[in-house]
C-alpha cells in the first residue's frame, strides 16, 4: 500500500511469506484454523491448538516450517496501523500486545470461531477491491478484530468481575514494562510511575493472575537475554549492560536462577539442538 503501510493475509505455505517472519518490524496474528500446529517464538518451541490465535509483537521472532498447514495470518506494520498510538480506539496494547516471555493466546470456542471465521472471510473479500478506500477498510475489519480479541481476552481472566479501572492499571504495568525494562527492575519502580504502592499492585496482580508483578518484570528481562544471546553476536557482558546490569556477573546469576544455565551454556545448548 501506499506510505510504505503493510498489510498481509497468508497462510504461510510460501517461501515468500515465510520470509516476513524474519521482519521484526512486523506486527503478526496466527490463528491454528485446522490443526494445532508447532511454531518457534524468540526460540521456544510453542504449541497452538486448534482454534488459537496469537498474538506477536514486531519484536517477537517467530519460526514456522514451510511445510506446516492449517492457518491464517494477519501480519501488518506500525505504518498501516500502530497499536501504540492507536490504543484509545482498540485498548489492547498491554492486553493483546505485550512483551511478556509467552505472547497472548486466545482459545475460540465454536460460536467464536463462526464469528472469527467470517471476520476472516470479510478480510479475503477485501483484498479482491482494488481501490483507492481498500486500505481503510481492511483498517476498520483489523480494529474489529482486535476489539472483539480484547474482549474475550478479558472474558478469560481469572477474575472476570475485575473493575475497568483495575484492568487499565495492569494493562498500563504491562505497558511501562516494555518501555522500561532496561533500566527498571523493581516492582517499586513501576509502582511509583502508576502512582500506586507496591502492596497495590501485588494484590491487583493477585486477582488477575498467578504472576506477581516482580514474575512479569523479570519474565521481560529473561526474553529480552534470550533474543539478544540467540540472534545478536553480542557478548554476555554486552548484553548485561544493554539490560542495566553494572556487573556481568550479577546478569549471569539472574539468568541462571530463571533459566537453569548460565548465558553462554544457554546460547550453547540452542545452537546444538538448532
Amino acid at each position: 500500500m501506499k506510505d510504505e503501510s503493510l498489510f498481509i493475509f497468508t497462510d504461510f505455505n510460501c517461501s515468500s511469506s515465510l520470509n516476513l517472519l524474519r521482519d521484526t518490524g512486523l506486527y503478526k496474528i496466527i490463528w491454528s484454523k485446522d490443526y494445532s500446529v508447532n511454531i518457534r517464538v524468540d526460540g521456544s518451541l510453542i504449541t497452538l491448538k486448534k482454534d488459537q490465535i496469537i498474538f506477536c509483537t514486531p519484536l517477537n521472532i517467530l519460526e514456522i516450517e514451510k511445510s506446516t498447514e492449517g492457518m491464517l495470518s494477519l501480519v501488518f506494520n506500525r505504518e498501516f496501523y500502530c497499536i501504540r498510538d492507536h490504543d484509545q480506539e482498540v485498548s489492547c496494547n498491554g492486553f493483546l500486545f505485550f512483551g511478556s516471555s509467552v505472547p497472548q493466546v486466545l482459545s475460540l470456542n465454536e460460536k467464536e470461531k463462526e464469528s472469527f471465521s467470517m471476520l476472516f472471510y470479510f478480510f479475503k473479500e477485501e483484498f479482491e477491491n482494488k481501490d483507492h478506500i481498500q486500505g481503510e477498510m481492511l483498517r476498520t475489519l483489523l480494529k474489529r478484530f482486535l476489539i472483539k480479541s480484547r474482549r474475550l481476552i478479558k472474558k478469560d481472566i481469572s477474575e472476570p468481575e475485575l473493575p475497568n479501572n483495575q484492568l487499565d492499571i495492569i494493562r498500563r504495568f504491562n505497558i511501562l514494562i516494555e518501555q522500561h525494562f532496561r533500566e527498571k527492575h523493581q516492582v517499586s519502580d513501576y509502582a511509583e510511575l502508576l502512582f500506586r504502592s507496591p502492596k497495590t499492585l501485588s494484590n491487583l496482580f493477585r486477582k488477575y493472575s498467578d504472576k506477581s508483578p516482580l514474575a512479569m518484570i523479570n519474565e521481560r528481562i529473561v526474553l529480552e537475554a534470550k533474543r539478544l544471546l540467540l540472534y545478536s553476536d553480542k557478548t554476555s557482558e554486552e548484553i548485561a549492560y544493554e539490560l542495566g546490569y553494572k556487573e556481568a556477573g550479577h546478569f549471569s546469576k539472574f539468568f541462571k536462577k530463571h533459566v537453569s544455565y548460565s548465558p553462554s551454556e544457554f546460547k550453547s545448548k540452542k545452537l546444538l539442538n538448532s
